[in-house]
């Protein structure tokens, strides 16, 4: 099912405030709170809203570092690049993976204490991860934009 403009101003409105009462967002949106209660829950049951998270602060959580790690397999295999995705979905550091295009074949987005840790998840797990061939990792010295909202 396609969504309208109405869908698109609710979920931009979700995106920003994801704890907005059904009431403050069906007031924001001018539409009875019936209406957008029964818009919400077919957004949710559709797909287009995966879930509601807390987003932490990673100062305050401890793990201000973040580390960009491009990855490249030995291999193109569908076993190789299956035992690589497993095996990086465990490691408690990495917060995104994304199979690439390009000279990586990976690129993951890791967050640490510091680099002395980073070294330590680098050690433990980074180096043990099947199929490697090579791995570059970049540190980013400041995030410019941070985002979790898409484009409505």
């Amino acid at each position: 099912m396609t969504i309208d403009a109405m869908d698109r101003r609710l979920l931009s409105v979700l995106q920003e405030q994801g704890r907005i009462t059904n009431a403050d967002l069906a007031e924001k949106v001018n539409l009875s709170a019936s209406a957008c209660h029964r818009r919400v829950q077919r957004l949710e049951s559709e797909g287009y809203i995966r879930g509601y998270v807390a987003l932490l602060d990673t100062r305050k959580m401890g793990v201000p570092a973040t580390i960009f790690v491009e990855i490249t397999l030995s291999a193109q295999a569908e076993e190789v690049l299956e035992a690589f995705e497993t095996a990086v979905s465990r490691i408690p550091a990495v917060l995104e993976c994304h199979l690439t295009a390009g000279t990586a074949d990976y690129i993951l987005k890791i967050v640490a204490e510091d680099t002395e840790n980073f070294a330590n998840i680098h050690r433990q797990y980074l180096s043990r991860l099947p199929g490697v061939a090579k791995m570059q990792s970049s540190f980013a010295l400041r995030t410019v934009l941070n985002t979790t909202a898409v484009p409505v």
